[in-house]
């Protein structure tokens, strides 16, 4: 009898995704904001566009498109 493993392992967006919130987390701290939307630095926040990216890529699966909202 085969049972997975109570912990999904994340694939390699997933992981890029978790690894830039970390660093957009750590830069909040930082900052001493709770939201990058409470910061100076929030328009063309490259750490921020980055994390969007990685978000996006982690829903699309590296598969191309663009944004619809």
């Amino acid at each position: 009898m085969h049972t997975e493993s109570p912990e999904k392992s994340l694939d390699k967006w997933e992981e890029a995704r978790e690894e830039a919130k970390e660093r957009l987390q750590a830069c909040q701290k930082q900052m001493g904001v709770t939201s990058c939307l409470k910061c100076e630095k929030v328009i063309g926040c490259e750490l921020r566009n980055e994390y969007v990216k990685k978000v996006y890529e982690s829903m699309s699966k590296g598969e191309g498109g663009g944004f619809e909202f």
